[in-house]
């Protein structure tokens, strides 16, 4: 049996990922110092985190600035997500402490621009990276903050399906760029369901560039919104 590794994370992101999780944070190390990001993964292609996979003890799962000790097996970089390590399912999650939100400022992470910009979706603006460009990047997670979040929460239809589902985008401005990128994070659904936009502020942002998509686009995500 491979050896278990331990690492402890202060959670920056429990977000949706094609009906799983994907839980995120940066390592704590021993000397108090502030490690590399990690998320952990599963052995299933999708990597999504099954509920019975990210549970402590008691049943529950772990929170934004939630500090977490997780079993892993070993590094799983995949492509640009450098930061996945492989999870041991075997074992509980352990919940150390939670850490207050003024301590985040020393965790954000000191970048300008959000990957390459200039590329967007109809309903996006700087929200993704071509699959090529990304091959070059090693770097798939950041902590950053802005004063200026706008949730723009609206209904959109399916044409092929005639389904209709809500959509959460959020607006900001960082290093003299305008963004529009969609909310993965499912505790900013809940509390910002109706419909317009709610001006947000100042927070600290979890910004996730995902796995390629169906059009060969990584797309760059909310993850967590921290306010």
């Amino acid at each position: 049996m491979a050896d278990i590794i331990t690492k402890r994370i202060v959670c920056l992101a429990n977000s949706w990922k094609k009906g799983g999780r994907c839980i995120a944070g940066k390592e704590l190390l021993k000397d108090g110092s502030t490690g590399a990001w990690v998320r952990p993964v599963s052995n299933r292609e999708d990597e999504a985190l099954d509920r019975c996979e990210r549970q402590y003890r008691d049943g529950s799962e772990p929170a934004v600035l939630d500090v977490v000790d997780v079993p892993l097996f070993k590094a799983r970089p995949r492509g640009h997500q450098q930061e996945n390590w492989l999870l041991n399912p075997e074992y509980y999650w352990t919940l150390e402490k939670r850490v207050n939100v003024g301590g985040l400022r020393q965790l954000v992470d000191p970048v300008e621009q959000l990957w390459s910009g200039g590329s967007e979706s109809s309903n996006g603006l700087n929200n993704r990276v071509s699959g090529k460009d990304a091959e070059c990047l090693a770097v798939s997670l950041c902590l950053i903050e802005v004063s200026n979040l706008v949730l723009d929460v609206y209904d959109k239809s399916n044409p092929f399906s005639n389904t209709v589902r809500r959509k959460i985008y959020g607006n900001f401005h960082h290093a003299e760029t305008e963004y529009r990128l969609s909310v993965t994070d499912p505790i900013c659904e809940r509390e910002y369901a109706s419909i317009g936009n709610h001006k947000i502020g100042e927070c600290f942002l979890t910004i996730s560039l995902a796995e390629a998509f169906v059009d060969g686009y990584c797309y760059k995500l909310i993850a967590a919104v921290i306010n």
